[in-house]
């Protein structure tokens, strides 16, 4: 479908982009990885035709249709949120108007043996055939799905788009993309402005796509459920992997591995002729041989070793110094700007070294309790009171205007560090991959990323013992995000964190508020047994309501508080609970015999290899280990 052949893009003296070579073909669900400023989003551009390269070319059809999403863009302000995704279909109104033009002419015409009149005859058929193929479902009743699926609510289809933010702008960019069903999807960081239940309706939707898709993301587990090829753009080059991301982490760690080996393995080779070489030059006896090994030598085809961009941020908190038992204790807290109450009646306490999660749709309130909590907006009602000694650390997701951008990188740090810190301002920002004439870059020309890196320097420069970090692994490339959850996980303060981020929120939080019109619901427990529990109780009030709608809101009387995420499933769900339970470990049974035997069979292979039985073997281990989360979820529901 795609062919980018020799592929260079050069800026001034660096080069972005050298000489790739690699094909995309129909049903290609390909993940493009690699670190922030590897050239993702500007080969996406070259695709499109929007950048031009330096030199090679990008061959595709001309009939092609591409649907493109970029990370940022100028957003309708003048027309409704249902009309402004109807636009998507613009060429379908275009072709329905030409099918009434062609139609009104031919009926004032009586030429019918005319070249003029047989064109529009063979046209008519075109359009007509055309406006078929785009008329086999209900336009607006599919725009309505797309945007509920995103996150939209039915009443605010007719809400105009200047009333909501940036990132809800995006999801109608996203519909409209969608809807037009292209034949190649290239998606520049789609997942950034969705909350948890729109990425998993959007994994939905890609997983059965009838089209190829292109995406940058630094959500390894929608990578993961979306794609099955990986493409990683390293130093300028491009490696391809047809498996999806985690499978690909394997296979690029064993190829550099083998690679190593081979190289060590010649090295020695190389080293050892070398030496016979200048042992026996000057020996007539031995002449031909030392001949044929020169010879031997010259014709040796050299292993490299591809070069790796190790280089990653390296965050360490200081220690935190002790507070009181409880950190935050809020009664019936609501916050309302103007007419519009954002949520109301919060009730939540916050021991030390809890780490929490605030979670749902953007616009219900998690940057805003961030915010209230901060010290930052004081107009709230009802009650929040800080434990004794809680000393506060704030990385908010609009750095754009809380950084000075007539600050150098090395000036920010510089005004907040005080002590013996102000030595050892520039390991911090080395640290953070600010090295030699990079700390003298103004903050203005910084980039997203880059920003998010200099505004987290700022953060552990002090040693705060309560962390809010609201959406901080937007701009971070999964590398990058590795390292900060591992910070997270061994800080030992207290930890309020907003994140739409499933793998990065596993395992670091243990416990979840829920922001939902208008109010705030405590769950206890990880994000995955969370997610778990909406689905089951989502299904379970689609069955009970028969709607089609399975994207779209929720019911408000399942998310009711909780000490305890059994109690709210003894009555309903109880049942299907441990129906499923049962199957699950019939399953497990039937895998672990399963992996049982291939295991015997690899065994018996000794020193062979066998490619089918191994990727067999990983198979089965993949499925099993998802089965067996499934178990651990379902225990907790049934026990």
């Amino acid at each position: 479908m795609i062919s980018i052949n020799n592929l260079t893009v050069q800026f001034g003296g660096f080069t972005l982009l050298n000489e790739i070579n690699f094909h995309i073909s129909d049903n290609d669900r390909i993940g493009l990885t690699g670190k922030n400023g590897s050239g993702k989003s500007t080969l996406l551009k070259l695709i499109m035709g929007i950048n031009s390269p330096s030199s090679g070319q990008i061959s595709k059809p001309s009939t092609l249709n591409i649907g493109y999403l970029p990370q940022q863009m100028e957003h309708a302000k003048d027309t409704s949120v249902l009309g402004e995704a109807l636009k998507a279909f613009e060429e379908l109104f275009r072709l329905r108007a030409r099918f009434e033009e062609i139609n009104r002419e031919l009926e004032g015409r009586s030429d019918y043996e005319s070249d003029s009149y047989h064109k529009l005859i063979i046209e008519l058929n075109d359009v007509n055939d055309r406006l078929h193929y785009g008329e086999d479902s209900n336009i607006e009743g599919d725009a309505e799905k797309m945007l509920i699926g995103l996150g939209f609510k039915r009443e605010e289809l007719g809400r105009p788009t200047s009333t909501f933010s940036q990132g809800w702008n995006m999801r109608i960019e996203l519909a409209k993309v969608l809807l037009r069903r292209p034949d190649l999807l290239l998606l520049d960081e789609p997942t950034n402005h969705l909350d948890i239940e729109s990425i998993q309706w959007l994994e939905e939707y890609l997983a059965s796509y009838k089209g190829s898709i292109v995406l940058i993301s630094h959500d390894r587990k929608f990578l993961d459920n979306v794609t099955n090829r990986t493409v990683e753009i390293m130093l300028g080059k491009v490696h391809d992997y047809k498996v999806p991301y985690s499978q690909y982490l394997v296979l690029r760690k064993e190829r550099l591995d083998q690679q190593r080996a081979s190289y060590d393995n010649q090295q020695k080779l190389i080293e050892k002729t070398e030496e016979f070489i200048e042992r026996f030059r000057y020996k007539a006896t031995k002449s031909n041989q030392v001949q044929s090994r020169i010879k031997q030598l010259e014709k040796l085809d050299r292993i490299e070793i591809d070069e790796e961009d190790l280089s990653k941020i390296n965050v360490k908190f200081p220690p935190a110094p002790r507070s009181g038992n409880v950190v935050i204790k809020t009664t019936s807290l609501g916050m309302s700007f103007g007419k519009k109450r954002v949520f109301a009646g919060a009730d939540i306490t916050v021991e030390r070294g809890e780490k929490i999660a605030l979670v749902g749709r953007n616009g219900e309130g998690k940057t805003t309790m961030m915010r209230i909590i901060a010290g930052d907006l004081l107009n709230f009602s009802g009650d929040i009171k800080l434990g004794h000694n809680v000393d506060i650390g704030y990385y908010a997701q609009n750095q754009e205007d809380l950084l000075n951008k007539n600050d150098t990188v090395y000036d920010t740090i510089d005004k907040v560090a005080v002590g013996d810190i102000r030595t050892k301002i520039r390991d911090v920002l080395g640290s953070f991959l600010f090295r030699g004439e990079e700390i003298d870059k103004k903050v203005a020309v910084l980039s997203g990323g880059e920003r998010a890196r200099l505004a987290l320097a700022k953060l552990i420069i002090h040693p705060y013992n309560l962390l809010l970090l609201d959406e901080p692994t937007n701009h971070m490339d999964i590398r990058s995000k590795d390292v900060l959850k591992q910070a997270l996980m061994s800080y030992d303060g207290t930890l309020i964190i907003v994140s739409h981020d499933r793998d990065f929120l596993d395992g670091l939080v243990d416990k979840m508020y829920e922001f939902r019109d208008g109010g705030v619901r405590e769950h206890i427990g990880g994000v995955m047994d969370f997610l778990y529990r909406k689905k089951l109780e989502s299904l379970s009030e689609l069955e009970k309501k028969g709607s089609p709608e399975s994207g779209a809101a929720i019911s408000d009387t399942i998310f009711e508080k909780r000490s305890s995420p059994k109690k709210s499933f003894e009555d309903k769900n109880i049942k299907k609970a441990k129906r499923d339970l049962a199957q699950c470990e019939k399953k497990i049974e039937e895998l672990e015999l399963e992996l049982s035997e291939v295991e015997k069979s690899i065994q018996q292979l000794g020193s062979q290899f066998d490619k089918s039985l191994f990727e067999k073997y990983e198979s089965i281990k993949k499925e099993l280990d998802l089965q067996m989360k499934e178990w651990e979820a379902l225990i907790k529901l049934v026990e």
